[in-house]
């Protein structure tokens, strides 16, 4: 599960004859991701694509086209059927001169019909203003502005103005004003613009018509109807032909893609005029499955060699390879550019090997170069986490994929930094509506994530004895009539907020530590030693300071909290798990010996990347150790943040008491009812709000409101603080100590079918 599924480099060889139905029995396969040919091999060139791929690619143009105009779903797709190439031929050639022909009448219409709105838009002002359009035009002395403005400000404007003479305007029933002009004599050319300026006045161009714009505007109107019912009657055809259409575009397309992508597969080959030479990944334990199905499909005619198992190093080069044992390899060595079509073919070399590397009689001296996709092999449970790590890149071959230890930390996180029933059960209840509604991918993968976290908010909310911020819960599933943990925000249990804190700190050190190991193990390739001073020696630097730091050595410079939160310190103890700190010996003499020794081995291996500087570098940088871990402290305060504001949502509604240093909330009475009655015998000390829900009904319909919409908001929030936090401490504290990414996805050459049959 930490390591990516074994991947498997196979070479496929043979005479050229043989390529088509070597490469429809690789992809009826579905296995083998193909590598790409470079061109590197001396006497090999990139293959050709088969007869047929230009009339298949403009073909599957043309069923693209159709569907986007359609606008065919997959949801249309109808049962699965078989589309020969004659029906191909025909039905496509029909429904692609019925549809663009609709498509070129709707397209000519919706011009049109953008054409008239124009009309329509530029007409109503005028129809507003209510003048016949002749009127607007066509003076000798006389010139008409018509615009959008304040008439008051036209009207002072004008009146100012030396080269007017004389003017009169004319509103509309909005701010359409018509303004008739009389220039002076001696006024210019722009005279009147140069008058207008500074005035709330936007110029409206008079249209080119003539008579009533009310009998213009109503004439667009009608125009306008007789396009939009045409356009609905081609929509209608539209829509006509996509029903009866849809099953067999989808399932053309599909069929075309096929066989694009076999007729184009020679491209990725190495080929001389007679032989060719294929490569690529397959999962290890499938690698029988490649050579019955070849076997089955030109038996003998091919040689399919498994040529390494091989891991990789962060560089890409081969390490820990597997030998794999290939009977007969001296006798499989002859040239594949020898091979023969008209007759019986020789074995070729699998590995396309030069004749200098045949010669030698090596049957994987020569391989395309490239690094295997990466097949994530992960338990169904923590399939859906792959999501988060491809949100950053999918892990490399040669790493440990930490899926599975996501799978265990971000869910745990979220659910006790919330810790609430009644959020938990919205939270899977959503999840399930995502993982069970949608086939997306993405939005199963984050409804499965949804239930997790949910299942672990409900988990935590119980121990909390929380519901929905409420306390009740402890009284009803604990015999003791208290839950064996509080979130700490009330006076009366302050000290687990204390504990909590400290839980973080543990948290983080585990979590990193593992991180660590993980770093460790990736880099084993370059040595062990290389490996320990590249991520051991800050493994040990931070457990020996973590070791010294919960230890009693000067604990009174210590907060009280490292060694009371959970040991046997009385009524200040949150969990008594017996652990009162570290003996003062421990942290002398296994903290700091620890601290110093990795200390040392860190600044050693910073000098040898960076000389001198390293000191200086690995001085600056071990302070990491501690901040890294003082990072986790975020657990706790979200823990707290969060109850608060429940706590505030529900004070608002129910009002709270306080007996003891306990917070109450008043759900059966008002605050003052036990002010007055006392609270099982206890005095009341404090009423910190009376209460929304007790003062009166307009104050209660206020409350609910406030009620429900302040918890869907601390809901909401549960996901932008618990959860990216969450996130936050998995991909910069947790993903930094090992994690690269940049894996290649596993992309094999075939096809899922899902709207053909197999002919």
């Amino acid at each position: 599960m930490l390591r990516p599924e074994r991947m498997s480099k196979v070479s496929v060889a043979g005479s050229r004859a043989v390529m088509k139905p070597v490469i429809d029995a690789i992809h009826d396969l579905n296995l083998v991701h193909l590598s790409d040919y470079d061109g590197s091999w001396e006497g090999f060139d990139n293959g050709d694509p088969a007869a047929g791929a230009e009339a298949a690619s403009e073909k599957l143009v043309t069923v693209r086209s159709l569907q986007s105009i359609l606008g065919v779903e997959d949801e249309d797709a109808g049962p699965s059927r078989i589309v020969d190439d004659e029906a191909l031929d025909e039905e496509l050639a029909e429904i692609q001169s019925e549809v663009n022909e609709l498509d070129d009448r709707r397209s000519e219409l919706r011009d049109e019909l953008r054409e008239v709105d124009d009309r329509i838009s530029s007409m109503a002002p005028f129809a507003e203003l209510g003048i016949d359009l002749d009127l607007l035009g066509g003076y000798d002395t006389l010139d008409v502005r018509v615009g959008e403005g304040d008439e008051e400000a036209l009207r002072a404007a004008l009146a100012d103005a030396d080269s007017v003479d004389e003017f009169e305007l004319f509103g509309g029933d909005g701010d359409v004003v018509a303004a008739f002009v009389y220039p002076a004599d001696d006024a210019g050319e722009g005279a009147l613009d140069d008058a207008l300026v500074g005035v709330d006045f936007a110029e409206l161009d008079v249209p080119d018509a003539e008579g009533s714009p009310e009998e213009y505007l109503e004439e667009l109107r009608h125009r306008k109807q007789q396009l939009e019912s045409k356009l609905d009657s081609i929509e209608s055809e539209l829509e006509e032909i996509k029903v009866d259409a849809a099953g067999f575009l989808l399932a053309a397309e599909e069929k075309l893609s096929i066989e694009v992508q076999q007729t184009e597969a020679p491209l990725q080959f190495a080929t001389t005029e007679r032989a060719f030479v294929a490569e690529g990944w397959v999962p290890t334990d499938r690698y029988d499955d490649l050579v019955a199905a070849l076997d089955d499909a030109v038996g003998d005619r091919v040689e399919v060699e498994e040529l390494e198992r091989a891991e990789y190093t962060e560089d890409g080069h081969a390490a820990h390879t597997e030998e794999v044992d290939h009977d007969d390899a001296e006798d499989d060595a002859a040239a594949a550019s020898t091979g023969d079509a008209e007759e019986e073919p020789p074995k070729a070399a699998t590995d396309g090997g030069t004749a200098t590397a045949t010669a030698a009689g090596s049957s994987s001296a020569v391989t395309m170069a490239d690094d295997p996709p990466v097949i994530q092999d992960n338990v169904k449970a923590a399939q859906p986490f792959e999501f988060l790590l491809e949100m950053i890149n999918r892990p490399k071959y040669s790493e440990l994929d930490p899926t599975l230890i996501l799978l265990l930390t971000f869910p745990a996180f979220y659910g006790f930094m919330l810790g609430d029933l009644g959020y938990g059960l919205l939270y899977i209840g959503v999840g399930y509506l995502l993982y069970s509604r949608f086939e997306d991918d993405v939005f199963r993968s984050l409804g499965a994530i949804g239930m997790w976290a949910g299942g672990f908010t409900a988990l935590f909310g119980v121990l909390y004895g929380e519901m929905f911020g409420m306390h009740f819960l402890g009284e009803i599933v604990f015999p003791s009539g208290s839950p064996p943990m509080h979130k700490g925000l009330q006076p009366a249990f302050s000290y687990y907020g204390q504990a909590w804190l400290v839980a973080s700190l543990l948290l983080g050190l585990l979590h990193l530590t593992i991180g660590y190991v993980f770093g460790f193990i990736n880099d084993l390739d370059h040595g062990v030693v290389e490996s320990y001073l590249e991520h051991g020696s800050w493994a040990t630097l931070m457990i020996g300071l973590w070791t010294w730091v919960f230890s009693r050595h000067l604990e009174g410079a210590k907060p009280d909290m490292l060694y009371t939160s959970f040991g046997p310190q009385g009524e200040h103890t949150a969990l008594n798990l017996g652990f009162s700190g570290l003996p003062e010996a421990v942290g002398l003499f296994v903290g700091v010996p620890l601290l110093a020794i990795g200390f040392l081995t860190m600044v050693y291996g910073e000098v040898k990347h960076y000389g001198l500087m390293g000191i200086l570098i690995g001085g600056l940088e071990s302070f990491s150790v501690f901040g890294d871990v003082l990072s986790y402290l975020r657990i706790g305060a979200v823990i707290l943040a969060k109850a608060g504001m429940a706590f505030v949502v529900n004070l608002l509604f129910f009002g709270v008491y306080v007996v003891d240093g306990e917070w109450h909330f008043a759900t059966s009475h008002a605050p003052s009812y036990y002010a007055e009655h006392g609270y099982h015998g206890h005095e009341v000390t404090e009423i910190m709000f009376g209460g929304l829900l007790h003062g009166g009904i307009a104050s209660a319909v206020a409350g609910v409101f406030i009620l429900v919409i302040g918890h869907l908001v601390v809901l909401l929030l549960g996901v932008t603080s618990a959860g990216l936090q969450g996130i936050r401490l998995e991909y910069v504290e947790f993903f930094d100590k090992f994690y690269e990414g940049g894996g290649r996805v596993f992309s094999p050459f075939g096809y899922d079918r899902e709207y053909t049959a197999e002919d």
